[in-house]
């Protein structure tokens, strides 16, 4: 069986750009996705409590997973390498695109795994540590930082904030994170960056 995994960790996050991924990379190997699982959640929640625990304890030797890269199968190192630890003591073949890797039971793959995993963690705590720092020195330079209580306008709710908002883009932070510090609804955020053409390039 070969199955296709996509794991998204907000509900406002699209499925389609890793279905298409997926889709497209089946096509040029010239193989066929059995079984999609889709979830929404954290990679930080335990396994067991993902439908992706469930689907690995279910797999048999000689299948198939395949998703985009391994940060989809969690969001640390020792949670991915457990995972790639379990497929490989039973024989279950992880496939993800943009790694280019491939899971089998030799050094090189356990030594990749590692190198993966590890990166991933790094860049994630690097970006956490941008954001610290730049929210940190809005405030040292005295910025008010979200809407101040009570305010009512005309004007959009962000209005004025647009500078800090691509900052916060920049550095990673998504859109819900930044409508809590803002303390507006994401949808207001979503809105806002569309209007104001604020993608990061």
């Amino acid at each position: 069986m070969i199955y296709g995994y996509i794991r998204v960790s907000t509900d406002k996050q699209t499925v389609e750009n890793q279905r298409y991924e997926v889709v497209e990379f089946c096509k040029q190997k010239e193989i066929f996705v059995d079984k999609w699982i889709e979830e929404t959640i954290s990679g930080t929640i335990d396994l067991n409590n993902r439908r992706l625990g469930k689907l690995i304890k279910r797999m048999k030797s000689g299948d198939i997973l395949i998703c985009t890269e391994l940060s989809r199968l969690g969001r640390n190192l020792l949670m991915i390498m457990s995972i790639l630890n379990d497929c490989m003591r039973r024989d279950i073949r992880i496939w993800t695109i943009k790694d280019n890797f491939r899971l089998g039971d030799d050094i090189s793959s356990k030594v990749l795994a590692f190198a993966f995993g590890l990166a991933a963690e790094i860049e994630r705590n690097l970006i956490s540590q941008r954001t610290k720092e730049a929210l940190a020195r809005k405030k040292a330079e005295g910025v008010i930082l979200g809407r101040p209580k009570g305010s009512k306008s005309s004007k959009k709710k962000l209005t004025g904030k647009e500078k800090q908002i691509m900052e916060m883009l920049e550095a990673g932070i998504s859109y819900s994170a930044i409508a809590r510090y803002m303390k507006v609804h994401r949808l207001t955020v979503s809105s806002f960056v569309k209007e104001q053409n604020l993608y990061v390039k």
